[in-house]
């Protein structure tokens, strides 16, 4: 699949930062092969071509290396064990990449009270007033058996769902895990239905276990998705390597349609137009946990390449890689977190739409939360204070041109809204949408998915066709 850069700006306030911390060096770099390498563009006149600052400074690098290593497997071979679900492995992929910098493991109390309270935590041993945002509480929850089993250990070792050794937890505490407060801060509701707390939450244990996090066998998936799994550090070396003066990033977990790529595409040029010469798009799809009526990952990103294959988004100014966070739906409080980690990964412009990480209220037929409250939440965030966010403009198709453009109140009449519902529907009944609204390969995709989803329905498989 051809490299693609992403659009992430949503300007903070009335101005473009424009003056960014000291360029950052990475001697490891990925595999040139897993991208579309771009050479050869200098930064713009009077405008820094350093990439942002990594939170506390110094970006977090968890998997441990050389003889250190040995010595965490022997260390490992006597501790009790605590085996990780899926959404705890990728939260241990989140923590040891630096997604969570200065986040160095699974949560202790106090930093567990800070992110549930204040959407931040402190920055350091004294914090000096310096705070880092974090609104998503990062946390390994036990049962009462496995806090038994623990007893008075200082450290434990993690393995997945088939006992394999994945890390050690160092230096653990051992504190309460209040569901309901964690789930009624972080959402803002306890009504059922939220996706998250019924998949990671709800059966979780009583009690929540933090330590310092050592990985020992960094996490894979052996998917043939892995080579777009690049880590903050990954990213920022081929940046670099490309002469980036601005990297703006998009998040997404649904199919990019036209009305996407017209936004991606117009922000370039808005940052061309500032004076950059080189701004290139992070594309970052969601690779963690997604509530089951989302569309695979393994389907979206065959979706995305199709975008590039068709020239909607350019190759040579994209780059698409994957972000292993588990999704929220957790409204304002989880685009704060979507938004600090691009931060880590070396993004300083972010674009937000409407009703970002948003859903459905569970019980009521209305959006649970204010689809505006993302974006203003985003401009006075705790620890987002570097980080330049822009505004989704409405994009529509309009049916005067013939294609996706953005929405002209004074001729409302000339457009049409098709709704993420809308899209699906036409996908699932084999209908074709507007010329224009997505490219035609991306389109097929689209179709083949649902119609291998209504395959494994006949069929009574429990998950559909893999692409």
């Amino acid at each position: 699949m051809a490299a693609a850069a992403m659009a992430s700006t949503h300007l903070r306030t009335s101005n473009y930062a424009t003056d960014f911390s000291p360029k950052l060096k990475f001697t490891e770099s990925p595999n040139p092969s897993r991208l579309h390498l771009r050479r050869g563009a200098r930064p713009a006149a009077g405008i820094s071509a350093s990439l942002i600052e990594p939170d506390g400074g110094e970006l977090v690098d968890l998997v441990v290396k050389g003889p250190e290593r040995a010595a965490k497997v022997r260390q490992a071979a006597a501790l009790p064990r605590i085996r990780l679900s899926a959404v705890e492995l990728q939260w241990v992929q989140v923590v040891s990449e630096g997604w969570a910098s200065p986040l160095r493991g699974f949560m202790r109390e106090h930093q567990f009270l800070q992110a549930l309270h204040f959407n931040s935590i402190r920055i350091g041993d004294g914090g000096g007033g310096a705070v880092a945002n974090m609104s998503v509480p990062i946390v390994l929850a036990v049962d009462d058996a496995e806090k038994r089993r623990l007893g008075a250990a200082d450290a434990v070792a993690l393995v997945d769902g088939e006992d394999r050794l994945v890390a050690v937890l160092s230096d653990i505490e051992i504190y309460r895990h209040n569901k309901e407060e964690r789930i009624a801060r972080t959402w803002g509701t306890t009504a059922p239905g939220l996706p998250y707390v019924e998949e990671a939450i709800t059966n979780a244990g009583n009690w929540l276990v933090g330590g310092d996090l050592a990985v020992i066998n960094p996490v894979k998936y052996d998917d043939g998705l892995d080579r777009f799994r690049l880590s903050p550090a990954e990213l920022r070396a081929e940046f670099e390597r490309r002469e980036a003066d601005a990297v703006f990033a998009f998040q997404l977990r649904n199919p990019v349609h036209n009305g996407h790529a017209l936004l991606m595409n117009d922000t370039r040029q808005r940052l061309l137009d500032m004076g950059y010469k080189n701004p290139v798009l992070l594309l970052h799809p969601l690779g963690g946990y997604t509530k089951a009526d989302d569309v695979p990952l393994s389907w979206r990103m065959k979706q995305h390449e199709k975008v590039l294959e068709d020239g909607i988004l350019d190759p040579e100014t994209t780059i698409v890689s994957i972000f292993p966070s588990p999704m929220h739906y957790a409204g304002p409080t989880e685009v704060q977190w979507h938004a600090k980690a691009r931060i880590n990964a070396g993004a300083n412009f972010y674009i937000v739409g409407r009703d970002p990480a948003g859903m459905s209220h569970p019980l009521e037929k209305r959006d649970l939360y204010d689809a505006d409250h993302g974006k203003k939440v985003l401009s006075m965030a705790p620890g987002l204070e570097r980080l330049n966010i822009l505004p989704f403009k409405v994009a529509a198709y309009d049916k005067t041109l013939g294609k996706m453009a953005f929405f002209d109140p004074s001729r409302a009449q000339d457009f049409l809204f098709i709704s993420g519902t809308k899209m699906r529907n036409l996908a699932k009944n084999k209908e074709s949408p507007p010329d224009g609204f997505m490219c035609p390969g991306g389109w097929k995709v689209l179709v083949e998915y649902y119609e291998s989803l209504a395959k494994s329905e006949n069929e009574r498989l429990a998950e559909p066709v893999p692409a």
